[in-house]
């Protein structure tokens, strides 16, 4: 059985119905476990504003639900720990990257940053010390860290050389064979054809 066939048999582990706010138009749309959706559309349509409507960021309509159920149903901390958003520029609100990792995640942390060819003492750095490119790779390990059931991402992969994106795109894809649940923004069409199954058009409400 292909992929493809075994993940049109799952049910969504996360779905959007009727989606919507003052900006994006209404969408609907499900994704397995172990699904990547790209989300397009022109610049404005409201791409971000999605993801973060997905994470109960930003006020709007319709219903999202992991696992069958509703996010109405969940405290929004607890909703945030299993769908988890990242910003194209992630805030950091500690000196360190290392400070942001309960006690927990430090042994995962360390381990997905070497996948991404980020030293351990890097995470230990000064935060205003690091690249772009650092920040957003560690942004990445961040939010893997956690565990979550859904990451949406916007743009990851913005500051990255070859190697890196490359890098990025090995490590999502295992993290996807072990069950996560993938929407990524990107702009280029050709990591969205390596990554996703499929991609939604965002389009601008009038």
């Amino acid at each position: 059985m292909s992929i493809e066939t075994n993940l049109n048999t799952l049910p969504a582990r996360l779905q959007a119905i009727g989606l919507c706010s003052a900006v994006v138009a209404p969408v609907s749309f499900g994704i397995a476990a172990g699904e990547c959706l790209a989300v397009s559309g022109r610049s404005g349509a409201g791409k971000t504003r999605l993801l973060r409507l997905i994470a109960d960021l930003d006020e709007g309509g319709g219903d999202v639900m992991l696992d069958g159920v509703s996010r109405s149903r969940f405290p929004a901390p607890a909703w945030r720990r299993e769908v988890i958003y990242q910003s194209a520029e992630p805030a950091w609100w500690r000196p360190s990257v290392a400070e942001h990792f309960k006690p927990e995640e430090q042994e995962r942390a360390v381990q997905l940053a070497g996948r991404l060819a980020l030293p351990a003492d890097r995470l230990s750095a000064d935060i205003a010390q690091l690249s772009t490119g650092e920040r957003q790779r560690a942004a990445l390990v961040r939010s893997l860290a956690r565990q979550p059931k859904v990451l949406l991402l916007d743009e990851p992969t913005s500051a990255l050389d070859a190697d890196n994106v490359r890098r990025v795109e090995a490590l999502l894809q295992a993290c996807m064979n072990d069950g996560l649940a993938l929407m990524l923004v990107t702009h280029s069409q050709e990591q969205a054809a390596r990554l996703a199954r499929m991609t939604i058009q965002v389009e601008r409400r009038r």
